[in-house]
């Protein structure tokens, strides 16, 4: 398997955005949000293992990764259902989470000899992102201070952050790239 063509990449987005859609959903109360959270986490940790299982070459970093995610899934599930014991999920989740920030850290998002071109498709896609992300950060900070609009502002940015994920299952992976810009 070569590192650009990844197993289940659409199947996991999809689950990213359903996982995101139950915790929107939970936030405002609607019906059916924790049915949908549980499908997000069960359907996120059982393609993310299926996933690991299919890879040929292993390293640690990924027995990490597989922790990490298998974890986090479970801790969420529990959380769901109400069990007992998610503390210990939590935690084990933390660890994975700092050993992989120690091992991999930022590099994973960034580019190694920072010659990366980017399109103005991909340049206003991160955007959103950012947006999206400093969404939900203002908006859960507003919200625990009680502002008006708080709500508004969170779901806009799950909603940013959501299409973020989804971006490549409805649009073509390469648009028109006569513009391109060097980051």
């Amino acid at each position: 398997m070569s590192p650009d063509r990844k197993i289940l990449k659409t199947p996991l987005r999809i689950s990213l955005a359903i996982l995101l859609s139950g915790i929107m959903g939970k936030i405002f109360e609607w019906p059916y949000s924790t049915k949908i959270l549980l499908i997000g986490f069960a359907t996120l940790g059982i393609l993310y293992t299926i996933r690991f299982f299919a890879k040929k070459d292993k390293m640690f970093l990924d027995y990490i990764k597989l922790v990490l995610v298998a974890f986090w899934s479970l801790y969420g599930v529990f959380t769901v259902m109400k069990f007992p014991y998610t503390l210990f999920f939590l935690t084990m989740t933390a660890i994975a989470f700092v050993l992989w920030f120690i091992m991999e850290g930022t590099a994973y998002f960034l580019d190694e000899d920072r010659r990366a071109k980017n399109s103005l498709y991909h340049i206003l896609w991160n955007c959103a992102l950012v947006i999206g992300t400093l969404g939900v950060i203002a908006g859960s900070l507003l919200k625990i201070l009680n502002w008006d609009y708080s709500l508004h502002l969170l779901s806009l940015g799950i909603t940013l952050i959501a299409a973020y994920i989804l971006k490549d299952v409805f649009v073509p992976e390469t648009p028109n790239e006569d513009e391109e810009y060097q980051i």
